[in-house]
């Protein structure tokens, strides 16, 4: 038994349906906050519980049976992810999960700007200290490329704060290949980049926007607190705009820099590069 958190979300949602091709529908449950919104999945014969990391006996009942757990990271910014993840690490525990699989974050190492980072790596110890095995895919930055590169099609400008390269990677990919991993075709022990092959600058993604569209898309850089205030102008409260400024903050400092390989071996092709992802958001019929 393999069971998936989040299962109603895009990156778990789309990882049980990569698992529904690999092993028998029998052999796959979900804990969701709201069982009715994966009834899709319960109708296919995915076994589906209620449960939350906040509450954790109702984890243990989800999680019962299973011989790997994957934990997809909770991004509440108001919670302590941290004791949450820790409650759910130990609500797998005491189900006798035999591996946990955690999706951690490119570049979750100590020094990194970026706030979720800490999250992350006090996740890990908690796993490294767990006593069970244990896998922490740490993902490459995966979301869509219009939030990533705001609003270029229209300005024909990509005006952002100071940035560094980063292996931008389709969430679908990432959700395949943990997928992979669930299956059992290859055993991973602690922590691993799961990102694209190739790293790519604001810099890049306009020479890339320009080839496609056959125009000229600039790169403007925005300073910091112009950006921030920008933002807050848009409606984005400041904390969170803060929060984001320190992801350019950290991809300046070179803390995503850092292309993978493994990501191309679990999926066996090559990952979505992001001038294929650029070409379908201009013509979704294309993808």
């Amino acid at each position: 038994m393999i069971v998936v958190t989040g299962a109603t979300g895009g990156l778990g949602g789309t990882t049980v349906e990569h698992l529904l091709k690999r092993v028998p529908a029998d052999q796959i449950g979900v804990s969701v906050r709201d069982p009715a919104k994966a009834q899709h999945f319960a109708d296919r014969g995915v076994r589906v519980r209620q449960g939350s990391y906040e509450d954790p006996a109702a984890l243990r009942d989800a999680f019962a049976g299973a011989e790997q757990v994957l934990l997809v990271s909770g991004n509440d910014p108001a919670a302590d992810m941290v004791s949450l993840h820790r409650g759910a690490v130990d609500a797998a525990v005491a189900a006798g999960v035999r591996r946990i699989v955690y999706t951690s974050q490119h570049g979750a190492v100590p020094g990194n700007p970026y706030g979720p980072s800490d999250i992350h790596i006090a996740t890990e110890a908690i796993l490294a200290d767990s006593g069970v095995a244990w896998t922490a895919l740490r993902n490459g930055a995966y979301g869509p490329l219009d939030q990533v590169l705001g609003p270029w099609q229209g300005t024909g400008e990509i005006a952002q704060p100071e940035d560094g390269p980063v292996p931008y990677t389709d969430r679908a990919d990432i959700a395949e290949a943990t997928a992979v991993v669930l299956a059992g075709a290859r055993v991973i022990d602690g922590p691993v980049t799961l990102a694209a092959p190739a790293a790519v600058t604001f810099d890049d993604f306009a020479g890339i926007a320009s080839r496609l569209t056959g125009r000229s898309v600039k790169r403007v850089v925005v300073e910091d607190e112009r950006w921030v205030a920008d933002q807050v102008a848009l409606g984005v409260p400041e904390q969170l705009a803060r929060l984001m400024l320190t992801w350019y903050q950290a991809s300046r400092a070179g803390y995503f820099a850092e292309p993978g390989t493994l990501l191309t071996e679990l999926l066996g092709r090559e990952p979505r590069s992001v001038a294929e992802r650029l070409a379908v958001s201009l013509d979704p019929a294309a993808g």
